[in-house]
């Protein structure tokens, strides 16, 4: 059985798994899963330190929910993956038909419900008189790491939106933001996160300084602030609070790495936890696996999968381990459908019940983000260069920090060269983890990538989501014309 927090060690492995890190003190585990966080914004709640370690496990409730979907979602989005059923639709890159566009709205619904339980512990933190200045700015920095993270999401697949904060917590109508607006505010929050959150997380799962430095330097990766994203990551790189897990097989990358029975790992920067209990596991087990492949014991649904005559696998070398999480399995496309088992379960207690933690930021993303920052600012380095390498020898299963006969030399390569090399690098390590999507976009390459690897021209619709017709709706401080292009 996985893990069970709260100062306490793990229990034997017949007794159910906790709320991981986010278990009450006084409170149990089971009743803050079951209810909603509408038992926690009670006025005269929030003053001693438990009040506000509840407030702040409501925050990754909705957030931890949402994830695997959200992840699926993206990865349908890609130029190799593909969903099926109701999810096929993703594949024509025409925008969203009403299914899933009613499919985003959810999922918007989640990531804003995780904000207004950020925006509480942020407004309400420094009015209790119980709470030590430190306490308060844990509290409030944990919130802002968890409400940076949150925007990041919604800008990059909405755009512009509303900017709801502790400032503004009693509004109903909030008006549509900028994107440079939601960014300035991602940046404001890190900037604190950064300053009070712990070297070492006070349990798996929390957030540190690492994981804010992490997320700004994606954020300033984002903006094209090169300079800055190089300087964020080197900060982690020097802090050798990191390292990549070695691996020898495809098996030790599924148990190792992305295992249902880690508490963490020597790469994991920042995770959404999960346990083998009903309601609070990960739903990627379920969504990916296929019966055959006998790597999930409910079998899986098989909704996303890939295609072994798709230029993107066919070029994938054979050696690399990480091409190795992909089967072939026939049920009924065709005999080259690919289906990947990267999150493997053998002990799920149910569908709602696997215990594979979800990555949000790994080490070997932190080494990809610093190699393609630095490359753009300072040019081809032994530095850059060397931080690509680690994680393309660990994928072959050598020694990260040994030099191999395989690595990548500067008297080969050009800037423009390195970086397709970083691109797809980066598409092969992050697999279902929902990244590429959102590199392609950024990078401006999404058509010329989905065009080589699946021969479709995307829709100028497809690259943002519609807003909910009910936020529209409802809030009266937008309209239609606040709305998508497209849509």
């Amino acid at each position: 059985m996985k893990k069970y927090h709260n100062n306490r060690k793990l229990k034997s492995s017949h007794l159910i798994a906790g709320f991981l890190a986010f278990v009450l003190v006084a409170t149990s585990c089971e009743s803050l899963l079951e209810e909603e966080p509408k038992t926690i914004v009670s006025e005269n709640f929030y003053q001693s330190r438990s009040d506000f370690e509840a407030a702040t496990n409501a925050i990754y409730f909705p957030l931890r929910m949402v994830r695997s979907e959200q992840i699926a979602v993206l990865s349908a989005h890609t130029d190799w993956g593909y969903g099926r059923g109701s999810r096929a639709q993703y594949n024509d890159f025409e925008g969203l038909n009403p299914t899933n566009a009613n499919a985003a709205a959810a999922r918007w619904n989640s990531f804003y419900q995780g904000i207004r339980n950020a925006n509480i512990v942020i407004e309400k933190a420094p009015q209790s008189d119980l709470l030590t200045a430190e306490e308060m700015n844990a509290f409030s920095a944990e919130a802002k790491f968890l409400r940076a993270l949150t925007y990041f999401d919604l800008v990059r697949n909405w755009g512009g939106v509303p900017l709801r904060t502790d400032q503004n917590i009693k509004e109903k109508d909030v008006p549509k933001s900028s994107p440079e607006e939601v960014y300035e505010l991602i940046l404001a929050d890190l900037s604190e996160a950064e300053m009070y959150l712990p070297t070492a997380p006070s349990e798996p799962g929390r957030p540190t300084l690492w994981a804010a430095k992490t997320l700004l330097a994606d954020v300033y990766l984002q903006l094209q602030n090169y300079e800055m994203a190089k300087s964020k990551a080197q900060e982690v790189i020097d802090a050798a609070a990191f390292q990549l897990v070695k691996i020898a097989s495809v098996d030790e990358i599924r148990a190792k790495i992305f295992g249902a029975a880690l508490i963490s790992s020597t790469e994991e920067i920042f995770a959404f936890k999960f346990a083998r209990q009903t309601g609070q596991g990960s739903g990627l087990p379920w969504i990916l696996n296929h019966p055959s492949t006998k790597l999930y014991n409910f079998g899986g649904a098989y909704a996303h999968y890939g295609d072994a005559r798709n230029p993107f696998y066919k070029e994938w070398e054979d050696g690399d381990l990480r091409k190795g999480l992909w089967q072939m399995v026939n049920f009924g496309l065709g005999d080259s459908t690919l289906v990947n088992g990267k999150y493997a379960e053998s002990q799920a207690v149910d569908n709602t019940g696997a215990g594979n933690d979800i990555p949000i930021y790994r080490y070997s993303e932190l080494l990809l983000i610093y190699a393609e920052a630095s490359v753009r600012t300072e040019g081809l380095t032994e530095s850059n260069l060397e931080a690509f390498n680690q994680v393309r020898r660990r994928a072959y299963g050598l020694d990260p920090m040994a030099a191999s006969e395989m690595d990548y030399v500067l008297a080969d390569l050009s800037v423009e060269s390195f970086l397709d090399l970083i691109l797809q690098e980066k598409a092969y390590e992050t697999q279902f983890e929902g990244k590429r999507w959102l590199d392609l976009k950024r990078t401006g390459r999404a058509q010329e990538f989905v065009m080589k690897n699946k021969g479709i021209t995307i829709a100028d619709k497809h690259y943002l989501w519609p807003i909910p017709i009910d936020e529209l709706n409802f809030n009266d401080a937008m309209d239609q014309s606040d709305q998508n292009p497209g849509y």
